[in-house]
């Protein structure tokens, strides 16, 4: 079971990792209505919340439905951390999570993110003045360390344990390994069996398919497990891996008409939320996974990621229905 404040879940509860200009609030809603259990924010800088961007402070923004949800907090300072976690707190989520993982140069470059794993003594003290700064549970996200010769997640887990954060997602990767390469889910296990932990700890990475979900589990003994790209344009991996967990079930893969049902409901929600320009930017990242391997697609495929008019892209949709001959 995996208890965060008041939140329990008596299953293996799923979670969609935070991905910028990703995971805004019409694909997180596209989610939710597949089952997945916990959403978090897009990251938002604590320096740009602290100065009242009005842009990040959208990013805090979320429905009621959404819940159990957190606001996800980025940022090298811990007086700019605590007030920007005070100003989230007012949004009243269900956590603040720490970004500890994020590997870009732009954030990590600063000593924020997975940067932070130069300074370890830093991101305790940032963390521990995090957690006493607001009512809310804190959480982290992180990776496993600098680079293959400093991995030191199983002695950086029990510190911030002990600073009272309440749950610990864990990303298989280092900082320098970026998104490449496999993801090594052998010190998530490591960390989940040391006797000293006591929290909740979730495993992040490479959690593409359901048999993926199935296996980490079984081997590590997650308690919770986060996907990321996975879920990109792929909401039907939620009900597959809750299917997988709970039933041990393989549900069949959606039809073509179901993926072109959804990436329409997709657009039109992004519309709604952003506008006819962000909403169409919104969409590129997903439409390659949405119409993954059907013969033939390149064209249209290129057509939708090219076209910047809202009345050609549901022209395109028509012409995808017609040459797919769906009913």
């Amino acid at each position: 079971m995996l208890k965060l404040g008041n939140i329990n879940f008596e299953t293996t509860p799923l979670f969609l990792a935070p991905m910028e200009d990703v995971t805004d609030s019409a694909f997180r809603w596209i989610c939710k209505d597949f089952g997945v259990d916990v959403l978090t924010s897009e990251f938002a800088s604590s320096e740009a919340l602290i100065r009242n961007i009005e842009q990040t402070k959208i990013k805090l923004k979320f429905k009621t439905e959404e819940r159990p949800f957190g606001i996800q907090l980025f940022g090298n300072k811990a007086d700019a951390m605590c007030e920007a976690a005070r100003f989230a707190e007012t949004f009243s989520p269900d956590f603040i999570d720490i970004n500890w993982g994020c590997p870009v140069k732009k954030i990590a470059g600063k000593g924020a993110g997975s940067g932070i794993f130069q300074n370890i003594p830093l991101m305790i003290e940032i963390t521990r003045q995090v957690v006493q700064a607001v009512k809310i549970p804190v959480t982290v996200k992180t990776r496993l360390g600098w680079d293959e010769n400093n991995k030191p997640i199983v002695e950086v887990a029990e510190r911030l344990q002990d600073v009272g954060i309440q749950m610990l997602t864990i990303h298989g990767r280092t900082k320098a390994a970026m998104y490449t390469g496999k993801a090594d889910w052998t010190l998530i296990g490591k960390v989940k069996e040391n006797p000293h932990m006591t929290i909740p700890i979730v495993g992040n990475g490479d959690v593409t398919t359901a048999e993926k979900a199935l296996e980490v589990k079984n081997r590590y003994h997650v308690d919770g497990i986060m996907i990321g790209r996975g879920a990109v344009g792929n909401p039907w991996i939620f009900p597959a891996c809750k299917a997988a967990l709970e039933q041990n079930m393989v549900l069949p893969p959606p039809s073509i008409a179901e993926r072109l049902r959804i990436c329409k409901q997709h657009f039109q929600l992004a519309l709604q939320e952003k506008g006819e320009h962000y909403g169409i930017v919104s969409l590129k990242k997903h439409y390659k996974p949405y119409f993954k391997d059907i013969e033939n697609f390149k064209e249209l495929r290129i057509k939708l990621l090219t076209t910047n008019s809202v009345e050609e892209i549901f022209a395109v949709f028509n012409q995808i229905e017609e040459k797919y001959a769906m009913e």
